[in-house]
């Protein structure tokens, strides 16, 4: 069976090749469907995003793709926005990018050091400290608590398609040294989170990047959430955040696995220009099976 993916970075961003090699490892893989995501350009420094002038050209590339392989898959053209208030959001680029078929909102940002230059929670980790004791004077539980909130106010007022890599902050909590994860304040505000993307009805991104990589043992989110999720009935699709075309499919089967025990039974994929449910398992997506549209 097929398996799809609508969260990679190609070299228009900080991806490393052509968006054309990434479509012909999908191919090669029997992918049936494959959406570009480079990560948006933001109205401030920053060395990972897309420079806003190469938009246009990434559009058209996308654009020049689906005609070149549509009778072999079907393409889509995405992209990871980060949602920083009254600076960049899902509807700045919507404005910027009208034929966009998809968005993924994600926070990589919190808030700011004191000179305004945003303060990056997905990069080094010393980077990270810095930032966490001298806007949050130290205090994880504040740092973790901000960044659900940034999520839920993303959702709230700005919402993309689908949320990318939900708890990706744990990325900075090497071995447990800043937090569990089991605190009433963590999964407090991840659970009031949760409860506003139930009730705005979107799709939920599980990421296997960490996974892949060697950094983490389950995705982003966690196990315990996909539970949650699975019982609030929260849809989701699967992504590997590709930055490489080997790693189209990292921890798919694996990550399916753990979805059917947490409780899911179906994914959301872009299909026929639709976001639309199907069964899956282990081994892929059951297209031509549609539980519901």
């Amino acid at each position: 069976m097929p398996w799809t993916n609508y969260h990679s970075h190609s070299h228009y961003c900080d991806g490393v090749h052509a968006p054309e090699r990434y479509v012909a490892e999908a191919i090669e893989r029997e992918f049936c469907a494959w959406g570009f995501s480079s990560h948006a350009p933001v109205p401030f420094a920053c060395k990972w995003t897309m420079p806003e002038d190469r938009l246009d050209e990434y559009l058209n590339e996308v654009s020049d793709l689906k005609r070149t392989y549509e009778e072999r898959i079907q393409l889509y053209a995405g992209l990871e926005v980060d949602f920083v208030p009254g600076i960049t959001g899902p509807a700045r680029l919507r404005a910027l990018a009208p034929s966009l078929d998809y968005l993924i909102g994600s926070v990589h940002f919190v808030d700011a050091f004191a000179d305004g230059t945003p303060w990056e929670i997905d990069g080094r980790h010393e980077l990270f400290l810095e930032g966490l004791h001298q806007i949050f004077g130290g205090n994880i539980e504040q740092a973790i608590e901000r960044y659900y909130a940034l999520i839920t106010e993303m959702v709230e007022t700005d919402a993309p398609d689908v949320v990318g890599h939900l708890d990706k902050i744990i990325i900075q909590n090497e071995g447990g040294a800043l937090f569990t994860g089991k605190e009433a304040w963590y999964q407090a505000a991840v659970r009031r989170t949760l409860g506003i993307i139930k009730e705005k009805d979107l799709i939920v991104e599980v990421n296997t990047r960490g996974m892949y990589k060697g950094l983490i043992k389950e995705p982003y989110p966690a196990q315990w959430m996909l539970r949650e999720m699975a019982a609030m009935q929260i849809p989701i699709t699967l992504s590997s955040d590709a930055h490489h075309p080997r790693e189209i499919n990292g921890a798919f089967p694996e990550t399916a696995q753990m979805l059917r025990e947490a409780g899911f039974h179906d994914l959301h994929i872009l299909y026929d220009g639709v976001w639309q449910a199907f069964p899956f398992d282990r081994w892929g997506v059951r297209v031509g099976t549609p539980v519901h549209s």
